[in-house]
């Protein structure tokens, strides 16, 4: 071979070589290889800076001056990085660029697109952040559809309608360029005194379960990922103050506070899990390896990112006191598999690199967070070549449209529980004279909880409009009565009072009105807020149940008119109404029914729509006895051996109508195998004059058991829609499996014996109790059990009488 031969194949050879190792650089962005050898692939190029960027959040938005919207956010701030510092490298989550001041959609948007780019070009991989926002009551932005809150979510006991909801919702903040929910709450409610009550869909497990895992569904169904939290207890603090500790058991952590986790992950697909802040039993769930790791990835089998809750990892050194600096939370945290730290870097950036060369935890644990961190970004298209920034229409981009109003409209209307209506008060006929009194009554911030854009963000910002029409309920039933298009038609209105001060110099106002009314409807409730700035909400705990202010003075003032009195009430947790629920015409309850909550209220009490709402926690009937639900054993019931009474004024599952519903319930067999199912069917007939909805409640009752067991706990429901004559066969397939609980030692059994099926109105209203007897031999299940009860609902069936008559013919 010539020289020139000789030379030509070595550079032939040399740029074979440069273009395999062109093409060996890029395997992480080859699409036709598996996820796991394109991250792998990815994180063995990493540099340690690189490894750690992407485990870390950046709030650029934070106000450090003291007036944000996290606890103890000025202290978290004031010595925070820069941007620049912070993106070199590359960076793993945006936190909040929507969610922290009022800005445009549009303008928003590209302004994101703006600063992805700069993150692109920062890192020599071109890897953009994850970008997250809060979403519990809609897409929190401004001039986005404010929903119902979780408790409403709860009343409504439609968990199809609520993954409409979550899936528009997701639907909004794809097109904006977001990626990630910080929502469902699934803490199940165990203290009403809880400032974040509101926040909660129930106390009910069953409940919480099946509609926050309906949430999931929906919004990871549009593609955002959706976070689970608070992982897990942080609802049973003590005395129901947030952050305070938490003192459960073994069997209330595993029967109560998880289930509704484990079916979110195991039905729902829940692609993150968000930390508690709370300590259960001296331990912080940041530093819990064994709920973290063992029980969430090992046991269940989930393979996500979990997530601080802001600043959740400085709290183990500053609140909890189980970290001697920050470089000890930083190696706690990540060591029990929190993969990110959120909102923005702190313990994970310089105190995690002092603990690794420390040798106080190892890079593996750094490389397994990544891996899931980059796994998740993989899954939404941000490794691939051809990922844009800005997302395709954001010129057009609209967060408060008519599919997503209607969808609010819809929930509200279902949301709103009739308590009390025993003369027939409701609905208000045309033509009546009409009082609208109280501090919520015109009042569109009644409608919101503390996670609505305009109440947590908003009303720092006062020289900006609300961005959304929050008709209220005085608006509403204005409109709705022909007032001022009818001069026959007259709605009078006085506020009364504050739902906070104790100044009464507008009593004599309202009672005037209520006077020369033929009916008045008085609105009072709680004013959604952050760490004391509302009487419900994140930090906004109370010491009892009375009705904040003076408002059930005012309540009383007007009802000593003897004006029949329609008390409608606009909370975010239950109250104990004492005489005012016995005393007044009709009550109302309805929990921040979000931005067309004025609209739905309006709605019931003219009877455009039947209320079909029913209670997702219990209505106290004593202010001060707390803590308590309707999930308790016999023991925790009225007794005779305590002075004090328990019992509810109102049940959990508590709801009326304006028409009227008669079920008729089929036998079933009286054995049931510990592997096997039961079929329960019911038939109900609309028999009243107008339309309206019946909620079928199914409730477990186990009178002999190991250990002690809740009196009744929910097992099934159905929502069954009529119009007036029809009806409809609910069939419930009940799995043996929901029958499990924690046993003596400590794993999850179904145990034979006699147990109850108690086809209900309510835990408290049993229509038929069906006895059966759980046959076989004890059997131990695990996560792999089943977890729910099918449910069918067929229309326009014959009755189960019909049904009787046609067999024997």
């Amino acid at each position: 071979m010539t020289a020139d031969a000789t030379d030509r194949a070595e550079e032939q050879a040399g740029e074979q070589a440069e273009e395999a190792g062109q093409q060996a650089a890029q395997a992480w962005r080859d699409v036709t290889l598996g996820a796991a050898e394109r991250v792998d692939d990815l994180v063995g190029r990493m540099t340690l800076d690189e490894k750690l960027s992407q485990l870390v959040g950046l709030w650029v938005g934070a106000d450090a001056s003291g007036g944000g919207v996290a606890p103890h956010q000025s202290e978290m701030t004031a010595d925070g990085l820069g941007w620049t510092e912070v993106i070199e490298g590359g960076l793993g989550q945006l936190t909040r660029p929507f969610g922290t001041a009022p800005v445009e959609p549009s303008v928003g948007a590209r302004s994101l697109a703006l600063s992805q780019a700069q993150i692109v070009a920062a890192n020599r991989f071109g890897i953009p952040a994850l970008v997250h926002e809060e979403c519990l009551a809609g897409f929190a932005a401004w001039k986005a559809t404010a929903y119902p809150v979780p408790l409403s979510w709860g009343a409504t006991f439609d968990p199809a309608l609520v993954e409409e909801m979550s899936a528009a919702i997701g639907a909004s903040m794809r097109a904006a360029g977001v990626h990630q929910g910080l929502a469902p709450v699934l803490d199940v409610t165990r203290d009403y005194r809880w400032g974040r009550t509101e926040e909660t869909i129930g106390e009910d497990p069953y409940l919480v379960g099946t509609v926050g895992t309906a949430y999931v569904r929906g919004l990871e169904g549009a593609g955002v990922v959706a976070t689970l939290k608070h992982f897990a207890g942080y609802s049973a603090s003590r005395a129901g103050r947030n952050l305070a500790p938490v003192s459960v058991g073994p069997r209330e952590r595993q029967d109560v506070i998880l289930p509704p986790f484990e079916m979110a992950v195991r039905e729902g697909g829940a692609r993150s899990v968000m930390h508690s802040y709370s300590d259960v039993d001296g331990v912080p769930s940041a530093a819990d390896v064994e709920l973290l790791t063992t029980l969430l990835r090992d046991t269940w089998g989930f393979d996500g990112t979990v997530v601080a809750d802001y600043f959740g990892i400085r709290f183990l050194h500053t609140l909890h006191g189980v970290a001697a600096d920050e470089q000890h939370a930083a190696a706690l945290a990540l060591t029990a598999g929190v993969d990110v730290e959120l909102p923005s870097v702190h313990c994970y950036g310089n105190p995690l690199r002092r603990a690794l060369a420390a040798g106080d935890v190892d890079e593996a644990l750094v490389d397994r967070a990544l891996r899931r961190v980059l796994a998740q970004k993989l899954e939404l298209g941000l490794l691939d070549a051809g990922w844009q920034a800005l997302p395709d229409g954001v010129d057009d981009l609209m967060l408060d449209d008519e599919h997503g109003r209607d969808i609010a409209l819809r929930l509200a209307r279902e949301a709103v529980v009739l308590l009390t209506n025993p003369s027939g008060s409701l609905p208000i006929a045309r033509g009546r004279r009409v009082a609208v009194v109280g501090p919520l009554a015109d009042d569109p911030m009644a409608m919101l909880g503390c996670y609505s854009f305009p109440a947590h963000v908003g009303v720092h910002h006062p020289d900006h409009e609300t961005g959304i029409t929050i008709p209220t309920v005085l608006g509403a039933l204005r409109e709705l009565l022909g007032a001022g298009r009818d001069e026959h038609v007259d709605v009078v209105h006085a506020r009364g009072c504050d739902v906070t001060d104790g100044d009464r110099s507008g009593f004599d106002a309202a009672v005037a009105a209520a006077r020369d009314a033929d009916v008045c409807v008085v609105a009072v409730g709680d004013r959604s807020g952050l760490f004391g700035r509302g009487t419900s909400g994140e930090g906004c705990d109370a010491t009892d149940l009375h009705l904040p202010g003076v408002q059930a003075d005012l309540v009383r003032a007007v009802l000593a008119t003897g004006t029949p009195v329609v008390l409608v009430l606009l909370t975010g947790r239950p109250y104990a109404l004492g005489d005012l629920a016995d005393q007044a015409a009709a009550v109302v309850q309805t929990f921040f029914p979000g931005q067309l909550g004025g609209r739905a209220i309006a709605e019931v009490l003219t009877g455009v729509v039947s209320p079909s709402g029913r209670l997702p926690v219990s209505v106290p009937a004593d202010p001060s006895g707390q803590p308590g639900t309707y999930l308790t054993a016999k023991l925790g019931t009225r007794s005779s051996v305590s002075s004090v009474d328990p019992t509810p004024a109102f049940p959990f599952g508590h709801g009326l109508s304006y028409t009227s519903f008669e079920w008729d319930v089929a036998p079933v067999e009286s054995t049931w195998a510990v592997d096997g199912e039961v079929v329960v069917e019911v038939v109900v007939r609309n028999t009243g004059d107008v339309a309206g909805a019946d909620v079928v409640q199914l409730y477990l009752h186990d009178p002999v058991a190991q250990v002690t067991r809740p009196v009744v706990r929910l097992v099934g429901y159905a929502r069954v829609a009529l119009d007036a004559g029809e009806q409809a066969r609910v069939t419930f397939t009940v799995p043996a499996d929901v029958t499990a609980f924690t046993g003596l030692r400590g794993d999850r059994v179904v145990e034979p014996g006699d147990v109850e099926l108690r086809v209900s109105r309510s835990s408290a209203d049993v229509h038929t109790a069906l006895a059966l007897r759980l046959v076989g031999a004890e059997r131990v299940v695990d996560h792999t059990r089943r977890l729910t009860t099918a449910v069918d609902v067929t229309a326009g069936v014959p009755a189960a009488a019909e049904l009787t008559e046609a067999v024997s013919a």
